[in-house]
């Protein structure tokens, strides 16, 4: 059984029986009928189906909202933007997705020579809890577009996420098979990846989780994107608008309850900022409240399992015990639910938790550096390479930190780091491989056909 634990009272929602092998292998024998007409129906139309999945979505997001708020805790204003974003990337699909797909005439010296893209067959998406609707759309909206369809294993606490999304989908009309959910657990991914008949494997996860799908899909030789963790860098210079600084960098950090891939999570500071920055997020964060996601007056919801936040409460710990000094919270609160307080550390020293893993939760993470070339040194001193921003008046100087210094998949200036369905989402080194979303993400699944007509 999948179970769905509210994380605010640690009360169960609701249990879903596990899919057998024989219903998964069902599923994909659905899936790949599906695809053998999908494939022929004429962009238009698939463009016209994806406008319905956006106003099913907006119709319901209320409703999909509670059920992301009460299955993995985040604000129900967060979760609605939430299902409002995911219409908003439908729309996009259907608007751009012929033109994103049509021939590419390239001019040799034979009568016809061009590029023609082509669906695949099924894709089947890892998904993560965090942002449960978010992360499935935006793989499985350009994934239909471009003729495919697609199955979900999504994360074993979201059972209710998957099932609903894929209800969004058959009540948009799509036809049967065009996207299912499949209900098990880790230890069964290999069960569908192995199968001849799925073609691509897309995972949004930790770095321990893509490092298991890659060995997995290389073994079975599936083409593979990856999405992974992330420790984003926001290097806030000397010459940086202070006030705005700590007004982006504290609300990235709080979105979600801190539990993002691209969150600002190391703040490296000018020194001559650093009390003026460390008092400004203190401010801030202690002004959040804390509590049940579903009440208008909460800003913070719990995190989404006890387990996670004892793991981050242990490397808060031991990032303390190795000489960083915390300024506000760090301990866990009385009572029931998976909550832990808004949490400010500085000082923090390199090689300790705080300084290289993943910190995925509501803690802000403030490093000194004494100009820019040691800023930005700290910067790309990291595993990770998914997301940057830097934070100066000098717009130039910003730009070509940006461009040329930060090593990531994105980098921003001014302003938080977020996905955006006109822009490639991906990162470098152990932030995964491979991009999502706009024209590039779309032709990472699909056969990139080459015609010559002599």
């Amino acid at each position: 059984m999948q179970t769905s634990i509210n994380p605010a009272t640690g009360a169960v929602i609701q249990t879903y029986p596990i899919h057998t092998q024989a219903q998964v292998q069902q599923a994909i024998d659905r899936a790949h009928e599906c695809f053998l007409k999908w494939k022929k129906i004429p962009l238009a139309k698939r463009s016209d189906h994806l406008r319905k999945v956006a106003q099913v979505l907006l119709a319901k997001k209320a409703e999909y909202g509670r059920i992301i708020s009460e299955e993995m805790g985040k604000t129900l204003k967060e979760a609605i933007a939430e299902v409002e974003k995911c219409a908003s990337c439908a729309n996009y699909f259907a608007d751009n997705g012929e033109n994103f797909l049509a021939d590419d005439i390239i001019a040799t010296e034979y009568r016809k020579s061009y590029v023609t893209f082509q669906p695949l067959g099924i894709v089947f998406g890892v998904m993560p809890w965090n942002f449960p609707f978010w992360q499935v759309l935006r793989f499985a909206l350009p994934t239909l577009m471009a003729g495919n369809v697609g199955l979900l294993k999504h994360a074993s606490n979201t059972p209710g996420c998957a099932l609903a999304i894929e209800s969004a989908f058959r009540e948009a009309g799509l036809p049967d098979g065009a996207f299912q959910a499949l209900l098990i657990p880790a230890s069964r991914v290999e069960e569908v990846i192995s199968n001849p008949k799925v073609i691509a494997v897309t995972l949004t996860g930790s770095t321990p989780a893509g490092k298991s799908i890659a060995s997995l899909s290389g073994k079975y030789l599936k083409k593979t994107v990856l999405e992974l963790g992330g420790s984003d860098a926001h290097v806030v210079l000397a010459d940086a608008d202070i006030e705005h600084a700590i007004k982006t960098i504290a609300a990235s950090r709080m979105l979600n309850c801190g539990q993002s891939c691209i969150s600002a999570k190391r703040l490296i500071v000018a020194e001559s900022l650093k009390k003026r920055f460390e008092n400004g997020i203190v401010e801030i964060f202690s002004k959040q409240k804390l509590g049940n996601p579903l009440e208008e007056a909460t800003t913070v919801g719990p995190m989404a399992r006890a387990d996670l936040r004892d793991e981050l409460h242990d490397q808060v710990q031991r990032s303390i015990k190795a000489g960083g000094r915390c300024l506000l919270g760090g301990k866990i609160p009385k009572g029931k639910g998976a909550f832990y307080p808004l949490t400010v550390l500085t000082d923090v020293k390199k090689g300790t938790p705080a300084y290289t893993e993943e910190i995925f939760g509501p803690v802000a993470v403030i490093i000194s550096a004494k100009d820019e070339e040691e800023a930005i040194a700290i910067a790309n001193d990291s595993v990770y390479g998914l997301g940057g921003a830097v934070y100066t008046k000098d717009i130039a100087r910003g730009e070509k930190i940006a461009r040329e210094r930060i090593e990531s998949g994105c980098c921003f200036v001014n302003m938080m780091v977020r996905s955006d369905q006109r822009l490639p989402f991906g990162g470098i080194k152990e932030s995964g491989y491979g991009r999502e979303l706009s024209a590039y993400g779309i032709h990472e699944f699909i056969n990139i056909k080459s015609i010559i007509v002599a």
